[in-house]
């Protein structure tokens, strides 16, 4: 049973957070509170970790989140980097085609195929060491009433047997069949866009090398996907065509039959598991109701095109938590909280909607209009270009926290993402995050505690801010600064024509300044923004 924590009977716990659900957004989410000294209670209805994968890759943003936890020492047993996502009509030519960096501008690959349930095990293992953290599997939530003061959800085991839990906050990770948003009544908009596919994922018995690793076969007599899965594992995903029968497509007869084109055959591989499932596009009218919120599957879903669902649920998670803990610590108003759908839901729709124009150009079946947009795609080239390290770091913000100065849109960068490179500081090189730490970042080409009001750095240092003076190799650095072997920090504070970013724990920028005045105005607004 993956568990953690103390061990006291289940009788009536109380928590800080619960959270219904366990699979890697709950598990980020409760190790990211957790971590925090919250306590954290989850309710789980499986007795069992799932064994088998349904996600297939992280963005280099995630693998960012994930190493924050401390398990990135476990990434060569999740999963490998992938080296390119092509686009292929049924000739074999790259209709789109895009080159993935080893070590993107977050520091880590741009994407890394992974195996779900490996993934699942290194996050189990590592709640487990979190003493005020627990985890109840097998009781399913049945009942959830908010006072408005507290939360308490119903749960029930295998047996009947009722579970009552209190907490302050409530958040549904709890998926596509989400019981928390259904039994809060949130209403869900449906883009409508699905199609049936069977996934066939496949264990090879020999090593095997697939460059590019993930492919699109945009081919109308068969719209297939080919993607890495993991250490010596592959998946292949193939389109339901007009007339044909789930029935008929979901056997292992036609799974071996279709994966023959790819030399794949029994005595080869082995069929892990074949299923046919279908997609979908939609998104959750509300993300909070009260004090229940919702994140991950059970707030947005999105077709498989872009390797977006599980990152946008963790990004959801990474959001979240730093707000739900100053709302805890009452270093923030309850009002933050609005933030969260404010902010997440236009990058999900636009995850969505690419994912839905992605989808549009493989799932085609006519001949016809696939050789129609085959001409239109080739005409305006193949290859997209490359990421790495000075490729776009995510979308930004475009609402929410932050500074607007004395207007009312973001001022520039506010809302961008903030990219990793290695520095060195007190000795040590490496990554930002793992020399100088996470959470805000007050980062100055100049020293920002000489320039920070004494009241103004306790609030800040108050909320667990990393105060950096940055300095080039190379320069005379003072004692405590920290040095851009990358070049990655003072080239982006030049281009923004600013001393000083204040950067929020999920990595976008709040707002910078160019003057110890500016950044006063800085730190005001961001403490206003908090106790709203």
């Amino acid at each position: 049973m993956c568990s953690a924590g103390s061990g006291r009977g289940p009788d009536t716990p109380e928590a800080d957070v619960l959270i219904v659900g366990y699979g890697p957004i709950g598990q980020v989410l409760s190790i990211l509170l957790a971590g925090r000294g919250w306590r954290v209670l989850v309710v789980e209805r499986w007795e069992k970790p799932y064994t088998l994968p349904r996600a297939t890759s992280f963005d280099g943003e995630t693998a960012r989140t994930l190493a924050s936890l401390g398990v990135s020492g476990s990434y060569p047993e999740i999963g490998l980097p992938a080296d390119a996502y092509d686009w292929r009509n049924a000739q074999g030519r790259s209709l789109l085609r895009v080159e993935l960096a080893e070590r993107g501008v977050h520091g880590w690959p741009e994407t890394t195929t992974m195996h779900q349930p490996a993934l699942e095990s290194v996050l189990c293992a590592r709640a487990e060491r979190l003493p005020n953290l627990r985890v109840l599997r097998g009781y399913e939530a049945t009942g959830l009433v908010d006072s408005g003061t507290g939360v308490e959800l119903t749960a029930t085991d295998t047996a009947g047997g009722r579970l009552r839990c209190g907490a302050s906050w409530v958040v549904g990770c709890d998926g596509a069949n989400s019981f928390v948003r259904d039994h809060i009544g949130v209403r869900r908009t449906d883009l409508g866009f699905s199609f049936d596919w069977l996934l066939c994922d496949v264990v090879l018995h020999e090593p095997r090398v697939f460059s590019p690793l993930n492919v699109q076969h945009c081919d109308p007599a068969r719209p297939t996907t080919a993607v890495g899965s993991g250490p010596g594992r592959r998946r292949w995903e193939f389109m339901r065509l007009p007339g044909e029968s789930v029935a008929e497509l979901n056997r292992a007869e036609t799974a071996w039959r279709l994966l023959e084109r790819f030399d794949v055959t029994p005595e080869n591989a082995t069929l892990h598991r074949h299923t046919v499932y279908s997609f979908q596009a939609a998104w959750a009218d509300e993300w909070r109701r009260g004090r229940v919120l919702l994140a991950g599957d059970a707030a947005h879903l999105m077709p498989p095109f872009t390797g977006q669902g599980m990152c946008a649920g963790i990004r959801d998670v990474l959001n979240l938590s730093w707000k739900l803990d100053l709302v805890l610590r009452g270093a923030a108003g309850e009002g933050l909280l609005d933030t969260y759908p404010r902010e997440r839901v236009d990058h999900v729709r636009e995850a969505i909607d690419t994912a839905v124009r992605l989808g549009r150009v493989l799932c085609v079946t006519d001949a016809a209009t696939a050789a129609s947009r085959d001409a239109s795609l080739l005409a305006g080239g193949a290859d997209t270009g490359r990421g790495g390290q000075h490729g776009v770091a995510g979308p930004p913000l475009r609402t929410g926290l932050l500074y607007t100065g004395i207007g009312t849109a973001p001022v520039p960068p506010a809302g961008e993402v903030m990219p990793q490179g290695r520095v060195r500081h007190e000795g040590v090189t490496g990554l930002f995050d793992e020399v100088v730490g996470t959470g805000p970042v007050l980062l100055g080409s100049a020293d920002p505690a000489v320039a920070l009001e004494e009241s103004e750095l306790t609030f800040l240092t108050g909320l667990g801010t990393r105060v950096v003076h940055m300095v080039a190799e190379g320069a005379e650095a003072a004692p405590g600064a920290a040095i851009d072997v990358d070049d990655v920090y003072l080239p982006l504070m030049r281009a923004a024509r600013a001393r000083f970013l204040l950067v929020r724990p999920d990595h976008h920028i709040y707002g910078a300044a160019r003057t110890s005045r500016e950044l006063t105005a800085l730190v005001g607004g961001f403490r206003s923004g908090l106790l709203k």
